[in-house]
């Protein structure tokens, strides 16, 4: 065959070559789309997740803005390690034809992990969880595992033997024409964390001081503090706690020279620990001996004194697929005078109320009555207005409410990244 017959022949063969496999793949694509539309439909309820990161990488499930819109409701809760970094908690939970279906899968970040990092690691724990869902539908067929080799457990060998260290330094300088003010603040940490106790111990101060020019006046104030905290705690079982904590601080702004706390307590958790990022219901008891030395005479006319006080609290907090709620309530007061006590209450709610609809509201009250060291001869009102010594008040209160309505198309597998968010 001539060479000019070889090229009309692949010339008349190109479309094929071209063409079918190019209507093969629109035909494949076509068919993955249309499986979409069967997938799962997933709300991923989340603070702080890298959600664009989250829909780009695991593509086989359609994201929902509304749980009630939702096959899987994927609820994650946070708390910190004793290395510094953070235990995430999976709790995927099947609605709809999936509702026999339910996980919890954890991850384990460290400190020095990036934010790369721990989104990659969270991507993979998501992608594990869902694989039993994706399993219940025809997206099954295009879904494979990969098996790595298990690693053997072995004991854990720590150079550091779980102690974390923390050292820091800050400045910081602002200024206009009337105005000039600046601090320095530096502070240093070592904790170490297992399951058995947990050992925190810190160091800090401050300086803060401003300067101002009115009408040809200077007026400067200045304040400063430094605190040293140290906390034990030691696991007696999975409802009962015993640890202590010791403190010395020194602070312009609540007269205080210096003054010493060791306080040991005791606390009773309803709900197991292992269950802490769901739900708890903590009372904890603690009785201190302070010993105080003021700047200043109190009202009280006292330099220093050496009292006795207890304080009991109970916290609550929940984190549920409606929601989450939180309730703390606190009482102390001192031997030596029962009349000189406090109780705070605070709380916090946010409930899903129907589709897109959500409430929220945060408050929180104190019954002020033990504010000993007050200086006394009372306070000037630039001391007021520059906040450098604490006033005498009866209570103290705060509170913020909202709701929030969002509605549109309940599909969010869309990433657009230009101009940002």
């Amino acid at each position: 065959m001539k060479a000019r017959h070889i090229f009309i022949l692949l010339l008349l063969c190109f479309p094929y070559f071209v063409l079918v496999p190019f209507s093969y793949s629109q035909e494949n694509q076509v068919d993955i789309e249309e499986l979409k539309k069967k997938a799962p439909k997933v709300f991923l309820d989340c603070r702080g997740c890298d959600r664009n990161y989250i829909r780009t990488e695991v593509t086989f499930v359609n994201y929902v803005r509304d749980r009630k819109e939702a096959d899987v409701h994927i609820l994650v809760t946070t708390q910190r390690t004793g290395s510094g970094g953070r235990e995430y908690t999976f709790a995927f939970i099947g609605r709809n034809d999936f509702e026999d279906i339910k996980a919890t899968l954890k991850y384990v970040s460290q400190q020095t992990n990036t934010r790369d990092e721990i989104r990659q690691g969270m991507v993979k724990v998501l992608k594990k969880g869902l694989v039993s869902y994706v399993a219940k539908t025809p997206l099954a067929d295009y879904v494979s595992v990969l098996f790595k080799a298990e690693v053997k457990p072995t004991d854990v060998e720590d150079k550091w033997n779980f102690w974390v260290f923390s050292i820091g330094l800050n400045g910081f300088i602002r200024g206009e024409k009337a105005v000039r003010s600046h601090s320095i603040s530096g502070n240093f940490s070592a904790n170490r964390v297992t399951p058995e106790t947990k050992l925190r111990m810190s160091i800090s101060a401050r300086y803060n001081e401003s300067n101002f020019d009115i009408n040809g006046d200077s007026i400067s104030s200045s304040s400063d503090s430094q605190n040293l905290r140290i906390l034990f705690v030691k696991s007696l079982s999975e409802h009962w706690s015993v640890g202590a904590w010791f403190s010395v601080n020194s602070n312009t702004y609540r007269n205080t020279k210096f003054a010493i706390y060791p306080t040991p307590a005791i606390e009773y958790n309803l709900f197991r620990y292992s269950e802490s990022t769901r739900r708890e219901l903590r009372f904890l008891y603690r009785i201190g001996f302070s010993i105080l030395r003021y700047r200043e005479e109190t009202i009280y006319d006292k330099i220093s004194e050496n009292l006795l006080s207890e304080t009991l609290s109970i916290i609550l907090e929940i984190k549920e697929p409606w929601g989450n709620a939180g309730l703390s309530l606190e009482g102390s007061h001192y031997f030596h005078d029962f009349s000189k006590k406090r109780f705070g209450i605070n709380a916090d709610l946010n409930i899903r109320l129907f589709k897109g609809l959500s409430f929220n509201i945060h408050g929180g009250y104190a019954a002020v009555h033990d504010q000993l060291s007050l200086v006394k001869g009372g306070v000037s009102l630039d001391e007021i207005l520059l906040r450098q010594k604490e006033l005498a008040t009866d209570y103290e209160y705060y509170a913020s409410l909202g709701f929030r309505y969002t509605f549109g198309s309940v599909f969010s597998n869309v990433v657009n990244p230009r101009f940002g968010r």
